[in-house]
């Protein structure tokens, strides 16, 4: 079960919990490098009941492959106590069976391709084998197994994914789109900007005051979107009737400023904030 770090209650599907049972899983919170550090405690001890945890992000525990911003920092532990759980449940253990086959679930855009491409990489040293993308619906349908490790035998199962039919709250619903599990504009680029900015102010996550180069915090979107226009260059021409014509003028672009605004919260660029 993969969860994001930065979301680890708003970013698990309650019916995901439900399908899982008694059957052995393990609980990975992905993208820590993009959660709050001194609010790690909480994303780490939000685990399902019972749930082994395993953190894959920049700690101390993973391993670093890369530089990019794909997750590329995974556990060790993942595949050992993977097979470790199987073996030990006699449920889901078959002795004539030496091979293990594990599904990837979680919410959409929460990174299980690029889990799965990680540790193909890391043990195999292979490519990747599964699409990945940065935003949700890449993956549309439950794939093939894929072979991730040699000894032990094991395969991952990349799947879509999967959010509640109906979610709890609106705020809930924001910090999925924040993170990218639904779709921009079904929300709207303009409210979530709005709402990413009374999150920074209410937690005190003031980045985005020195990458913009703003004389001081704002309660405003309209302000900070102006001066991330300017400062990004994201500007639209216009077509103005005159009385002598039709006159191109060039204006601001308010839908790109918060699109871009949106970009350097996901990217990280605007601090480390963890929104439950």
């Amino acid at each position: 079960l993969l969860s994001g770090a930065h979301i680890p209650l708003s970013g698990r599907n309650p019916m995901l919990q439900e399908v899982l049972g008694i059957r052995p899983h393990i609980l990975v919170l992905n993208k820590m490098d993009l959660a709050d550090p001194r609010r790690q405690p909480v994303s780490t001890g939000a685990g399902l009941p019972g749930a082994p945890r395993v953190a894959a992000g920049r700690c101390q525990q993973c391993l670093c492959l890369s530089s990019s911003g794909i997750l590329l920092h995974v556990s060790l532990q993942i595949v050992s106590l993977a097979a470790k759980l199987v073996d030990s449940s006699p449920r889901y253990h078959r002795a004539e069976s030496t091979e293990y086959s594990i599904l990837v679930i979680g919410v959409p855009n929460v990174g299980k391709s690029s889990l799965i491409n990680s540790l193909r990489r890391l043990h195999l040293k292979k490519g990747k084998a599964t699409a990945v993308g940065g935003e949700p619906g890449i993956t549309k349908a439950v794939l093939t197994r894929i072979q991730v490790c040699e000894k032990p035998l094991m395969y991952l199962v990349d799947t879509p994914g999967v959010l509640p039919p109906k979610l709890g709250d609106v705020e809930t619903g924001m910090k999925l789109a924040l993170c990218g599990a639904i779709r921009d504009h079904l929300v709207g680029e303009d409210i979530m900007a709005d709402y990413l900015l009374y999150t920074l102010n209410k937690q005190q996550q003031f980045g985005y005051v020195r990458r913009y180069g703003l004389a001081e915090a704002c309660d405003d979107i309209e302000p900070v979107l102006r001066r991330v226009a300017l400062t990004q260059g994201r500007t639209q021409k216009v077509k103005v009737l005159t009385g002598t014509g039709n006159v191109n003028v060039t204006t601001l672009s308010y839908p790109a400023a918060a699109y871009e605004f949106l970009r350097d919260f996901r990217a990280g660029r605007l601090g480390r904030v963890t929104l439950d």
